[in-house]
């Protein structure tokens, strides 16, 4: 009997976490130049978040992600991303004053701080979104501004005038609890 005890107190905690999660988190890519607007949508977005401390963690396949155009889909993941060598992009970090947000419907500001991984690089990165709870599910929103080059993402010199820079990245999550 003590075994089971002692078995179940140090369990306990693994499956008391307040664990919110999704697998059809939506990402959007927008690159904007004065040539041509390139978009793209996933919704194959994973995205687990902590509610004991904020850790918040996603990762988003690149084959997942759709464009308009069947030729600029085949180069974003041939040429550019390359998804066959890295098929997946993500970040994994938490968001900041965690314990002094309070989750209500009305979406509240917080800034995420944390590793964002593309194309095999990872970089640290701090950027702000909005979360709020309603229905019982947690929702967040938040555009990271992505610089391609500071994740060796090569664009050739005939369309470089065609891909921005710095493209925006935003990521929306509607979270239910496990």
């Amino acid at each position: 009997m003590n075994k089971k005890l002692i078995i179940l107190f140090f369990f306990t905690p693994l499956i008391a976490k307040d664990i919110y999660y999704t697998r059809s988190g939506i990402v959007s890519f927008f690159s904007s130049t004065p040539i041509e607007d390139i978009k793209a949508i996933n919704e194959q977005t994973t995205c687990v978040l902590d509610m004991d401390n904020g850790d918040v963690s996603f990762r988003i396949p690149i084959l997942g992600f759709n464009f308009k155009n069947g030729l600029m889909q085949e180069h974003f993941n041939e040429n550019y991303l390359e998804s066959d060598i890295y098929p997946h992009a993500g970040f994994k970090g938490n968001i900041d004053n965690w314990e002094q947000t309070n989750l209500s419907e009305q979406p509240q500001a917080v800034s995420l701080t944390g590793i964002m991984t593309i194309h095999g690089v990872s970089k640290e990165i701090v950027e702000t979104g909005k979360i709020s709870i309603k229905d019982g599910k947690v929702n967040g929103i938040a555009t990271f501004k992505i610089v391609v080059a500071d994740y060796n993402i090569k664009i050739p010199k005939i369309v470089r005038q065609n891909i921005a820079e710095i493209v925006e990245v935003t990521v929306k999550l509607d979270l239910k609890k496990k």
